[in-house]
């Protein structure tokens, strides 16, 4: 009777039977709490688990439950703590353990995602493209007292996270408390984590000569757009090498000296654009220490271009999951709430790879609406936890990586494409508007209605 009904869900909604196995592996207790134990340095375990956390707040993440309240009225009895205890163990979150969570979350799905054989070709063979971008959190309610008294936005803190494009996964996050910090401080923290034969990616904010150098150190390598402020010393003139999509590239050799008395050779490359960006800048500046055998300047001017998908998944976990949450004004509940957040975006993206393998790359990354997916999981996941429940999802946990990539295809074959299908709109067309009245600040909108009516009519 249970296989039965399973299958009825997997007919009527795959997408929320996928995404529910998915989260059944990812946030398998035993492995949550034993991150936990390994990682926290001042909390403990009393009666709260770490991994009943995460489920909660998973859900409220995903738009399951609509608050954090909400949610454990649901669970209230599988909690098994008081409200307080629940918002304490929240408030008290370590950022590396939320630091942690998304760490783990790569490690456990990037195995399934290979499995299932739509990574992207990788731009650069034998390079791993890490693409760092930062993030400031939105302003939260004044519920905590000490913000009470002032009238200006409390900020709970930022992040810089890292993308892997080939796999379009977060791999890594570094929160931070203190939301006026400069991005630049946590850039050490990001320095330690770079590997050989990495290609990081990047704005100006992270053109500073530490990190330029420290990643040539370490046998990395970058491609970063110029900071104004870099000290840099030009070796050759600057000569146009040929085109990219978006304008004509030059290139010249420049040294970078160091304070620590080291030089680094690199490339400055100079798109010269042919329409200016969104802040009006003509040229883009970028360095580089890839040598020109293995990226020519045009090249490395496109691996830069893809430092908008990183903006792409700062935008997904906004608009289609709940990232920032005002009411939790502690800037470790927010940070948590934010890597949840995340750990959702890398699930999402396992799904759609699932969707990629059996319908076609160009199908997903095209026509799939990433809001519309969510929008189908929030509407289907509570009843199907009460149709079947916990034990029906446990094989999920422990299943081999090749045969529940198998069992993701399979369900994802019974994905109707065109109900999930994105609905762009064309441009805007901009409407000449009256000048304002202050006599008739209000107008009835049926009355122009019908004007409207009375002079398209013969």
């Amino acid at each position: 009777m249970i296989n039965a009904l399973f299958e009825q869900f997997v007919e009527a909604s795959a997408p929320s039977v996928m995404m529910r196995a998915l989260m059944e592996r990812i946030f398998a207790p035993d492995k949550l709490d034993t991150l936990f134990e390994q990682t926290a340095e001042r909390q403990y375990t009393r009666e709260l688990l770490f991994s009943s956390v995460v489920g909660l707040m998973s859900l409220v993440v995903s738009g399951i439950h609509p608050s954090v309240s909400a949610a454990y009225k649901a669970l209230e009895k599988l909690i098994g703590v008081s409200r307080p205890a629940l918002y304490g163990k929240l408030n008290g979150l370590e950022p590396a353990i939320s630091q942690a969570l998304v760490r783990y979350s790569d490690a456990e799905l990037r195995p399934l995602v290979a499995a299932l054989g739509t990574s992207a070709p990788a731009p650069l063979p034998g390079y791993a493209i890490r693409i760092a971008d930062g993030n400031l959190l939105g302003a939260t309610e004044h519920r905590i007292t000490v913000l009470r008294p002032t009238r200006s936005g409390a900020l709970p803190g930022k992040s810089i996270a890292v993308l892997d494009p080939q796999h379009q996964l977060v791999s890594d996050i570094f929160p931070c408390e203190d939301a006026h910090a400069q991005e630049r401080s946590l850039l050490p923290q990001v320095l330690a984590t770079v590997q050989a034969n990495q290609v990081w990616i990047a704005d100006r904010n992270f053109c500073t000569a530490d990190f330029l150098s420290g990643i040539a150190q370490r046998q990395g390598y970058f491609v970063i757009r110029a900071h104004q402020n870099l000290p840099w010393q030009e070796l050759d003139p600057l000569q146009e090498v040929g085109s990219s999509a978006t304008g004509r590239v030059c290139e010249h050799p420049v040294r970078l000296d160091t304070q620590q008395g080291h030089a680094l050779p690199m490339r400055r490359i100079v798109v010269r654009l042919k329409q200016p960006t969104r802040h009006g800048d003509l040229e883009v500046t970028l360095f580089t220490n890839l040598p020109v055998e293995v990226a020519d300047a045009p090249t490395v001017a496109e691996l830069y271009r893809s430092r908008w998908t990183v903006e792409e998944m700062f935008q997904v976990i906004t608009d289609v999951f709940s990232c920032e949450l005002n009411t939790l004004g502690y800037p470790k509940a927010a940070l948590f709430v934010f890597c949840i957040a995340v750990v959702a975006f890398n699930i999402l993206s396992t799904l759609k790879a699932a969707l990629k393998a059996v319908h076609g790359v160009g199908k997903i990354e095209s026509g799939l609406s990433d809001f519309y997916i969510v929008e189908e999981v929030q509407g289907t996941f509570r009843g199907m936890m009460i149709a079947l429940p916990p034990p029906i999802w446990l094989p999920f946990a422990q299943m081999p990586v090749a045969a529940f990539a198998e069992s993701l295809k399979t369900w994802a074959a019974q994905v109707d494409l065109k109900r999930f299908s994105s609905s762009p709109r064309g441009p805007k067309k901009l409407a000449k508007k009256e000048p304002f009245d202050p006599k008739h600040p209000h107008v009835a909108t049926a009355r122009l209605l019908k004007q409207k009516e009375n002079k398209c009519s013969p």
